[in-house]
């Protein structure tokens, strides 16, 4: 690997974070470095189970179309392992009924889908695949608490076992490269400014969406519905959200959210009570036909961060950040996955472009490429809820006219099937959000009218 990332081929690369982010990115290292050391806080567990360094481990997560085809590109085969495990398939709309923006959508049929699943069983499969690589190697139990080198390079890393109490001694695992996937409460812009290099900026959007998970059981066709699963999807005008998904198994998650002034509760009556707060009774109707498996499990961590490494400063060569310590989103939008592998592929063809050499500030930016589509979404529902702040809040030039075309876009997804597949294929980060700008849809979005879209919940696909 040319350098700035040294000017010689990099012999050690070292991991921060045995996260899907980290993981992805030590598949990618290996095939350019001699050794990739991936340092995990937490020890993996054997199996496919809950780990505490993933907090939103037991709340939904769905791996979206363009997440499928990063990382199918990464581990080949991919995605039909985690069908043979038993991952749920969904296709989108026509498995799900959805409510968006006061409509219900129609359940046509379309090539866009997600897995669903418990988070435990993806990574496990990932882990499996990436430590197969004997390039690849583990340090677990141990955090890192430093980086060794100066403002004009970082060389390595200072760990700590963990449990060890702050009078043990560290240890210094020296690098060509450090990636930090450390995640969203990373502590690398400490960790730069001890060694005289400048923190990145962060822009920060924070609506205060809070929400809480359960795990239910419920018999095939409850509700006399041939659906996989509901979504209730919040707007600045109802801001009440609720996810039904099937894990396998007749196992179903459902997920609440809300703001930061009417939180989901934790405990059991609360949780169902608070169903009674949707546009509509069918999550609660679903529910009654539902066995509770599991806990109420609270999550509040969902801001927006973006950490500006590309930004002019001091930044030394041989470090990278990647995943939720280079921008996480809100959860609620189902892309922190797919992103990670997104960027992992970015990270590939960023260090293997023929014409660049892979300077650390053009492998950053690059990083930085792969996850503004998901930011430009995320971010940019979140600025118009009630009650939303961060420096990211601010009205860019274009906001007002765009926030008005996609008014326009979501008022015609529901029923219009070509606006319909292009909010979907934008949302699935299988296009670029210029594909909601192509003339055939602008066209319908400017001067089309409003189709018609199902009253009720649609029960039954469209035939």
């Amino acid at each position: 690997m040319a350098d700035d990332l040294g000017r010689r081929a990099t012999r050690h690369a070292v991991v921060i974070g045995g996260s899907l982010a980290g993981l992805l990115a030590a598949r990618v290292l290996a095939e350019h470095a001699e050794r990739v050391t991936v340092v995990e806080r937490d020890r993996f567990p054997e199996g496919p189970e809950a780990r505490p360094g993933v907090p939103q481990g037991r709340h939904i997560h769905v791996l979206i179309s363009g997440g499928q085809r990063a990382f199918d590109e990464l581990l080949p085969g991919f995605t039909d392992e985690l069908r043979e495990l038993g991952a749920p398939k969904v296709g989108v709309p026509q498995d799900m009924v959805q409510w968006q923006n006061g409509k219900w959508f129609n359940r046509t049929p379309s090539p866009l889908n997600f897995y669903a699943g418990p988070r435990p069983q993806l990574e496990w499969l990932v882990r499996q695949r990436v430590f197969a690589d004997p390039r690849v190697e583990l340090v677990e139990g141990h955090e890192t608490v430093g980086l060794i080198g100066d403002s004009s390079r970082v060389r390595g890393v200072r760990l700590r076992e963990r449990g060890a109490g702050n009078e043990k001694e560290t240890r210094v695992l020296e690098a060509d490269l450090v990636v930090d996937a450390s995640g969203r409460s990373t502590k690398a812009p400490d960790w730069l400014a001890a060694i005289g290099a400048e923190a990145p900026h962060e822009e920060t959007l924070d609506t205060g969406l809070a929400y809480s998970t359960r795990v239910y059981r419920a018999p095939s066709g409850a509700l006399d519905s041939d659906t996989m699963g509901y979504f209730i999807v919040p707007n600045p005008a109802q801001q009440y959200g609720a996810v039904v998904l099937p894990m396998g198994d007749g196992h179903h998650l459902v997920t609440l959210s809300g703001l930061r002034d009417d939180r989901p509760p934790t405990d059991e009556g609360g949780f169902e009570e608070y169903t009674k707060r949707m546009p509509h009774p069918v999550i609660s109707e679903w529910l009654a036909t539902a066995e509770p498996l599991s806990p109420v499990y609270g999550f509040r961590k969902t801001a927006n961060i973006r950490r500006r490494y590309d930004r002019p400063g001091r930044r030394p060569a041989g470090f990278l950040a990647t995943g939720d310590a280079l921008c996480a989103f809100n959860p609620i939008y189902g892309q922190g996955m797919a992103v990670a592998a997104i960027s992992a592929v970015a990270l590939r063809r960023a260090l293997a472009d023929p014409k660049r050499t892979p300077t650390t500030r053009r492998v950053q930016r690059a990083l930085l490429d792969a996850s503004k589509p998901a930011w430009d979404i995320s971010a940019g529902s979140d600025k118009k809820m009630p009650g939303a702040v961060g420096d990211a809040t601010k009205p860019g030039p274009l906001d007002k006219a765009v926030g008005w075309y996609m008014g326009r876009v979501q008022e015609r997804a529901a029923g219009d099937p070509a606006v319909g597949a292009a909010f979907r294929e934008a949302l699935h980060l299988t296009a670029p959000m210029t594909r909601l700008f192509a003339p055939a849809v602008a066209r319908a979005v400017l001067f089309g009218p409003v189709a018609d879209s199902p009253a009720g919940p649609p029960l039954r696909r469209d035939a």
